[in-house]
């Protein structure tokens, strides 16, 4: 697919379409991780955005663009949590059936507020079952729109406009981004946020950052092409588990990223606590990957400006709890 798929009037449009439903997140600074990575940082804390995470943005943008029949009939999306609870919330608003594919592992707390919008889990095994065979065939037996995660053109244009905020409230300030380091799992947010930028900030290099075990697009960007993640790859950042760049997705990647970053889980793990602490910023370990390229110097930033996205703050209690607690 040619990243022309999605262009930046997509996100115009999706901007409009989602304004008085998706919060309008605020962009925020700290002198405190100003000082200790040398460098001016904007925040944008997508973990106060309706549902817990930027992924109400293109869930209401594809739903909203549904027909009557469509409608009727009802989605079905696969997801561990986030695109769920965006699914769900949008489907809720609209008066849409919804039916979600979650892994057995998913943080519970998500599985929960899956269902307080409404929608039907069916649970599934992600190591051994496919999500997207399960959510293909549900999708048929019940005549159903399905919605992919991040591999549709309506999801990645949604997500754009948070790159499209992102970017705005930047020159509001008088303030122009020399990186902008976004979360990557299979890769919409930072597809849809790297169109964005590139028509409104084009000199603002911007980074993928991944755990370190799924750095697909690490792999991918170097070598041309969509490499997998091993089977038995782990990490706690469970809503960027993805096992490869999008296929809609990558070009768009491949022609707008400036490069790839990955970080371990315990270097996420220390950015949940700093946020917490200093920050006071509750956000799930997927939403703290760029915080934690920042805080462990995965990219050289003294002197300049950059901006981060904290994706999301849907983290389960106890985990949250162990992880703050140094565990």
């Amino acid at each position: 697919m040619e990243p022309t798929l999605v262009q930046f009037s997509d996100i115009v449009r999706a901007a409009r379409r989602i304004e008085g439903e998706a919060v309008r997140t605020p962009v925020i600074e700290s002198p405190a991780l100003n000082q200790q990575v040398g460098a001016r940082v904007l925040i944008k804390p997508e973990c106060l955005q309706r549902s817990g995470s930027f992924k109400f943005r293109g869930a209401y943008n594809r739903l909203a663009q549904l027909n009557d029949a469509q409608r009727k009939a009802g989605v079905v999306a696969w997801s561990s949590g986030n695109h769920a609870q965006g699914i769900a919330a949008a489907a809720q608003i609209l008066g849409i059936t919804a039916a979600i594919v979650m892994p057995h592992d998913a943080p519970p707390v998500k599985a929960e507020k899956t269902r307080g919008y409404g929608a039907e889990i069916i649970g599934y095994d992600r190591y051994t079952e496919s999500r997207e065979e399960i959510g293909a065939r549900l999708a048929e037996e019940r005549g159903a729109v399905l919605v992919p995660s991040y591999d549709d053109p309506h999801i990645i244009a949604g997500q754009g406009t948070c790159g499209q905020e992102f970017a705005q409230q930047a020159d509001a300030l008088g303030i122009a981004l020399d990186d902008l380091l976004v979360c990557c799992g299979g890769g919409g947010l930072i597809a849809g946020s790297s169109l964005a930028f590139a028509s409104l900030s084009p000199d603002t290099a911007v980074y993928s950052v991944e755990p370190a075990d799924f750095d697909d697009h690490v792999r991918s960007l170097a070598s041309g092409q969509r490499e997998k993640n091993p089977p038995d790859a782990r990490s706690i950042c469970d809503a960027l588990l993805a096992p490869e760049p999008g296929a809609l997705t990558f070009p768009i990647n491949q022609a707008t990223l400036s490069g790839g970053l990955s970080v371990s889980d315990d270097e996420v793990k220390t950015a949940m606590r700093f946020a917490f602490s200093t920050l006071k910023l509750v956000i799930e370990p997927g939403g703290a990957v760029a915080l934690a390229a920042l805080l462990a110097g995965k990219l050289d930033v003294k002197g300049k400006t950059v901006g981060i996205v904290i994706s999301g703050g849907n983290v389960d209690p106890a985990l949250f709890g162990e992880i703050i607690a140094g565990a």
